[in-house]
């Protein structure tokens, strides 16, 4: 599979969708998402973001749960996220969460990449699903960068 990545516009209104809950179903349900996201946020660690994560070991394991109710959540899992999410939809509560960080292109990019390798772990999964899946994570991503080269800031809406 292409896991493509198309550069960030700023300012540019990013179109997304969900991903179908087809793809939480392949994988396993919750166990399954919980293999997925583990194994992409153990890349992480060892990664060029790792820095944006806690380094503590039993603090990035609180991350790692969190994050993977999320996706759980927003592939069509159970509701299990149970954040405070301040009245804002769970998709926008996870944009602003990243408000607090100078999120470059780059980061994204390699946010990805590590995304990808996990997805490359996958067995026995249509394509058609892990494509929809990494659409959803290709185009949402768009959201969370904030900084660009020209040391301006901007913030995106949902």
């Amino acid at each position: 599979m292409n896991y493509k990545i198309t550069p960030v516009e700023k300012g540019k209104k990013v179109e997304f969708k969900n991903p179908i809950k087809d793809f939480y179903d392949a994988v396993g349900g919750d166990e399954g998402m919980q293999k997925l996201m583990y194994s992409f946020y153990d890349k992480v660690y060892d990664s060029d973001i790792a820095h944006f994560f806690p380094q503590d070991e039993d603090e990035f394991e609180q991350v790692k749960i969190k994050n993977t109710k999320f996706f759980i959540e927003i592939c069509g899992g159970p509701k299990v996220y149970n954040e405070d999410t301040k009245g804002m939809e769970l998709n926008e509560f996870m944009v602003r969460l990243h408000d607090d960080f100078s999120i470059y292109e780059k980061s994204r990019v390699e946010w990805l990449g590590t995304m990808a390798e996990a997805l490359k772990e996958l067995e026995n999964i249509d394509e058609v699903l892990i494509k929809d899946f990494w659409d959803y994570l290709e185009n949402f991503s768009k959201l969370t960068v904030n900084t660009y080269p020209d040391g301006s800031v901007y913030y995106a809406n949902l």
